[in-house]
């Protein structure tokens, strides 16, 4: 028996890689060959029904000796060109079982386009309703936030010519002592100028 990795190492390589560059240069030919194309295209076909049976097939009949090795065996018989085994299994297996159940294949795929659009656009919806909630949750605590900030008190100014009186005589602050001063003394010279005038 071959080990684990090594036999999956060789099943990349002989099942895909390989068999991958053959239909590259098929197809990048200046005139390809329809029937090789044919071919490749039922190899990678019977590949792709080999890869989705896979987890089942491993579920159910890994157990028995060289499993691994006989798939690999099958890939390689599938494409070798000696054996070109993907005509045979094609056209003796796979198109006739996929013929028979093609409607009701064809059926259950639209059915699952239809609910997959559906279930979609239902996820979509509620992504969308949820990041709205969302939005409106954080702007609405942003906004509480910015309310509830206490404001700074202001700071009460003192006016500049409101300063303490002192009725003690003489010793009158300067800005507010001048200009009574000279107010005063403005009034008195209107009175005593009217005076002289008469």
């Amino acid at each position: 028996m071959l080990g684990y990795m090594l036999n999956r190492l060789l099943v990349l390589l002989l099942a895909y890689a390989y068999p991958a560059y053959e239909c590259f240069k098929n197809v990048e030919k200046n005139k390809p060959d329809l029937e090789q194309l044919r071919f490749w295209c039922q190899y990678w076909i019977l590949i792709a029904a080999m890869t989705v049976w896979d987890p089942f097939g491993d579920a159910l009949i890994s157990w028995l000796p060289m499993y691994s090795e006989a798939k690999l065996v099958f890939c390689i018989y599938l494409w070798y060109p000696k054996t070109k085994g993907t005509k045979y299994v094609y056209d003796s297996f796979f198109k006739p079982y996929i013929s028979k159940h093609e409607a009701e294949i064809d059926r259950t795929l639209s059915e699952l386009k239809t609910r997959a659009g559906d279930s979609a656009s239902l996820y979509i919806s509620r992504v969308v309703s949820y990041g709205q909630t969302r939005a409106f949750e954080i702007l609405q605590l942003i906004m509480s936030q910015s309310i509830q900030r206490p404001q700074p008190a202001p700071q009460k100014q003192q006016p500049a010519a409101a300063a303490p009186q002192d009725n003690s005589g003489d010793s009158k602050p300067s800005g507010a002592g001048n200009n009574e001063d000279t107010f005063g003394a403005r009034n008195r010279l209107r009175k005593t100028g009217s005076g002289v005038a008469r």
